[in-house]
């Protein structure tokens, strides 16, 4: 089955220190599917956008394994919470907060998105 491209001129964006940055076109999110992009400061943020259209960013570095692949990593719910695994040691963490699942000491960045 081919899905058909979206037909809309939106951007997704995130809030940084001194405004909004735009990443990519909302088409290139696919459901599901996490993507990496490089912010203006050299950091990394993984991009997410679930089934029901809502738009996630954290750090995309792994903080246990100090790689960049959390945008590589599966995504699931957890008592009604969005998360993604790690692909590495599959350590899980909260989309919306960036806390471990796994690890009550450990937080990663999260950035406010928005399609616009």
């Amino acid at each position: 089955m081919t899905l058909a491209p979206e037909t809309t001129d939106l951007k997704v964006q995130l809030q940084l220190a001194d405004g909004w940055f735009t990443v990519c076109d909302l088409g290139r999110l696919i459901p599901g599917r996490g993507v990496a992009a490089l912010l203006p400061d050299g950091r990394q943020v993984a991009l997410f956008r679930d089934r029901n259209g809502t738009l996630y960013a954290i750090d995309n570095r792994d903080p246990f394994g100090g790689a960049a692949v959390l945008s590589r990593g599966l995504t699931g719910t957890h008592q009604g919470r969005p998360f993604v695994a790690s692909p590495l040691l599959k350590q899980r963490f909260d989309l919306v907060s960036g806390q471990c699942l796994d690890d009550e000491s450990v937080r990663i960045a999260t950035y406010e998105v928005r399609a616009h």
